[in-house]
């Protein structure tokens, strides 16, 4: 292996997504979910036998394989749980093509990261 994808660039190979209505309305629940994502992301990292049990069980695959597979993802989980912008430009550009859109648009159009700033905090993050 020469190389893994998450060491060239920060394509997210999973998130959390929340529409603007469910932002307003329940807060509280988007803030619960984004904290245990943080905490799950933290547990795949430092727990590379915990994680390789359950990618053993779940894709129903050898020892030797789940290790392998936990080898070449577990750094691509953000321990805090961010998204680099260039991360998110790649989505966005995806999206534009997809719906053929081609104004500009900005990461604040599509982005608030004001729950997962709060979540970071009070994890003691940033």
């Amino acid at each position: 292996m020469l190389v893994r994808a998450f060491e060239l660039f920060s394509y997210p190979n999973s998130g959390i997504l929340a529409h603007v209505k469910k932002i307003k309305e329940k807060p509280d629940e988007v803030k619960r979910v984004i904290k245990v994502g943080i905490k799950a992301n933290r547990y795949i990292r430092q727990n590379r036998e915990g994680t390789a049990q359950v990618l053993r069980v779940w894709l129903k695959i050898d020892n030797e394989t789940a290790v392998a597979t936990y080898d070449s993802i577990a750094k691509a989980f953000k321990p805090d749980g961010s998204l680099p912008e260039s991360g998110l430009r790649i989505l966005i550009d995806e999206a534009k093509k997809d719906n053929r859109i081609n104004r500009d648009v900005s990461f604040n159009e599509v982005a608030d990261l004001s729950i997962l700033l709060e979540v970071q905090r009070e994890l003691g993050i940033k």
